[in-house]
């Protein structure tokens, strides 16, 4: 089963298949995505500059050519077999960071067999919502992206000092765009 959380730019995906993922038992946080520019901008415009600066100290994230990379761990299985690496804020029960810490792409990406199984092929509007919604995210916040890493490049050419002012610049670049995407956000909330 498919399911919105609707919010706009904040719009989180859910499946019910994720919570038995037939990938495995880390499923896609086996390879987390990047914390990209417009996610960083979107953590520091929701009160998060502090966690992200935090987390960099502890080594769960370091800077990367497009913002900021996630650490990898190699947990240890219950029965004491190693199971595959997985991103260092997956837990026994899934993500360990609240929705508003995430990188977008962990909060509205549903795979193509979660939306299979979801009813996305027997014409569930559930499931075709969630499908356009995702379609939306993917494409406003790759604009985001492209667009915060050419201001990024151009303010800091040697890459960016990773400190309070970088990161309240990138929120304030994020509410910019956001203001000026209310038309994309509008269309999340079209089913």
């Amino acid at each position: 089963m498919i399911r919105l959380e609707l919010a706009g730019a904040h719009t989180r995906v859910h499946a019910t298949l994720c919570g038995a993922c037939p990938q495995g038992p880390t499923g896609c946080c086996a390879s987390p995505p990047g914390v990209e520019w417009s996610d960083i901008g979107r953590i520091v415009s929701l009160g998060g500059a502090g966690w992200l600066l935090d987390q960099m100290t502890a080594g769960k994230l370091r800077p990367g050519r497009r913002g900021l990379l996630i650490l990898r761990v190699e947990p240890q299985g219950g029965d004491g077999h190693a199971l595959p690496k997985r991103c260092a804020f997956h837990g026994p029960e899934g993500c360990t960071i609240p929705p508003d810490r995430r990188a977008a792409t962990c909060n509205y990406y549903v795979c193509d067999d979660a939306f299979a199984h979801g009813g996305e092929g027997r014409g569930d509007p559930e499931a075709r919502a969630g499908r356009r919604a995702q379609d939306a995210l993917v494409d406003l916040y790759g604009r985001w992206d492209l667009e915060l890493a050419a201001l990024v490049l151009k303010g800091w050419p040697d890459g960016p000092t990773w400190n309070q002012d970088f990161l309240d610049w990138l929120g304030r670049e994020y509410d910019r765009l956001a203001a000026t995407a209310a038309s994309a956000t509008r269309a999340l909330r079209a089913r």
